[in-house]
């Protein structure tokens, strides 16, 4: 079993900055690929991001390329979705997801998911 609990969220203004981090435990937490996804209300969970387990390689979707960034620390078992030039349409709840494989993350499945938490960019 992998527990992710996520922090980070919190109302901000369209252009700002904001960091999310997710943190992992249990057994071998630290060989999980990672990602990221988000959900609006109405609408499906959507892939964000993801990174494999050693956060080498990372992957995103297209609609945030060159403004958020994926890294993992393995010592501190934690993920982190850096978020910069936020837009109103970024406006989601954020879920922090694990899997043995980066694959079936990018194919917007996983094994662990966390509770998610909200970010509300205002106009």
């Amino acid at each position: 079993q992998v527990q992710l609990v996520e922090s980070g969220g919190g109302l901000v203004q369209a252009g700002d900055s904001l960091r999310l981090y997710c943190a992992a435990s249990g057994r071998t937490s630290s060989t999980y690929a990672m990602g990221w996804f988000r959900q609006a209300p109405g609408q499906e969970r959507a892939f964000v991001a993801a990174t494999d387990w050693i956060g080498r390689n990372t992957n995103y979707a297209d609609s945030v390329k060159g403004r958020i960034t994926i890294s993992k620390d393995n010592a501190k078992n934690t993920v982190y979705l850096q978020m910069n030039n936020l837009k109103p349409k970024d406006t989601c709840v954020y879920y922090c997801a694990a899997h043995g494989r980066e694959q079936t993350l990018l194919d917007g499945r996983s094994q662990y998911w966390g509770q998610g938490t909200q970010v509300t960019v205002s106009p």
